[in-house]
């Protein structure tokens, strides 16, 4: 009787949990799929039900996204930023991530914990002193004759701010996954004649792969998404994706001309959704195997 109960229990609790998934599932996937069907809709269609299919594929509404509103300059300004946010942040954070957790040298440990720190800072907080710091450094240089100065509107700055926050992060996950690997790999190493670099870049990284994906991952979603850093250090007309589509909104809006607008939603979400499909075994990997193990 008693088994019988159990068993009974255990079957409502997994409907239980499954009913749960579909749910989520279903919340997530049915806008999804609405803004993309919204997408191809010619604008006299958005006056009808909301949950009418398409009647056609308006691809005009794509190409009023990117030239109208000028998505094709900011996409490009979105793909330059977080390619070398994500270049400078993994040439940075592999090497100390692994030194930090293999080696143990004078500071290492207060190195540590000032990164374990960076986790509890909400970069949000701290953007209006950098922006107040990049104006001063600006004024400093156009007193020097550089007339634009350097350090706001410039997307290869907001890359390096980017990389700079995202290093707690990253060189946490990466740390937790380098101190599970066992110390014969490296000495197997050192015997055949390798030394401390080449052994990071041969040995290590190549079995640290699952964990850099899931950073690479993560952060590309972070960068490509970001959009209070992006307003507040460009100013001016060279802007990124997020800040652009929220232009859009508000031009759009106004114009009533509702496909361009949720066409440039595509625009944002589709690179990432491509990108999850590519990694996503690699991703569960990395998630099991770094920082996140709990």
């Amino acid at each position: 009787m008693k088994k019988k109960n159990g068993a009974s229990v255990k079957t409502l609790y997994r409907a239980f949990v499954y009913l749960v998934l579909l749910a989520l599932a279903v919340s997530i996937f049915v806008p999804v799929a609405w803004v993309f069907l919204a997408s191809i809709k010619e604008n006299s269609e958005f006056y009808g039900s909301p949950w009418a299919m398409p009647k056609g594929f308006y691809f005009q509404n794509f190409i009023d996204a990117f030239e109208k509103a000028n998505m094709g300059e900011f996409f490009l300004n979105s793909v330059i930023v977080t390619a070398l946010a994500l270049a400078i942040l993994l040439v940075i954070a592999l090497p100390a991530s692994y030194v930090l957790a293999r080696y143990r040298f004078f500071g290492s440990k207060l190195i540590n914990t000032l990164f374990m720190g960076g986790l509890f800072i909400n970069v949000n907080y701290i953007v209006v002193p950098i922006f107040l710091m990049f104006v001063d450094a600006d004024t400093f240089l156009r007193k020097l004759g550089f007339a634009n100065g350097f350090f706001l509107n410039n997307i290869f700055v907001l890359a390096l701010v980017y990389a700079s926050t995202a290093l707690p992060f990253t060189i946490y996950l990466l740390s937790g996954f380098f101190i599970t690997i066992p110390k014969d790999y490296e000495e197997a190493a050192h015997v055949d004649g390798c030394g401390y670099f080449r052994t990071m870049v041969q040995i290590m990284m190549p079995m640290a792969l699952p964990s850099i994906i899931t950073v690479i991952l993560f952060n590309f979603l972070s960068f490509w998404n970001e959009y209070i850093i992006a307003m507040t250090m460009l100013t001016k007309d060279s802007k990124t994706l997020p800040v652009g589509l929220m232009n859009l909104t508000q031009a759009q809006r106004g114009a009533a001309n509702y496909g361009a607008l949720y066409a440039g939603l595509v625009i944002v979400m589709l690179p990432t959704l491509i990108l999850y499909i590519l990694v996503q075994k690699k991703l569960t990997q990395g998630m099991s195997l770094g920082g996140l193990k709990g």
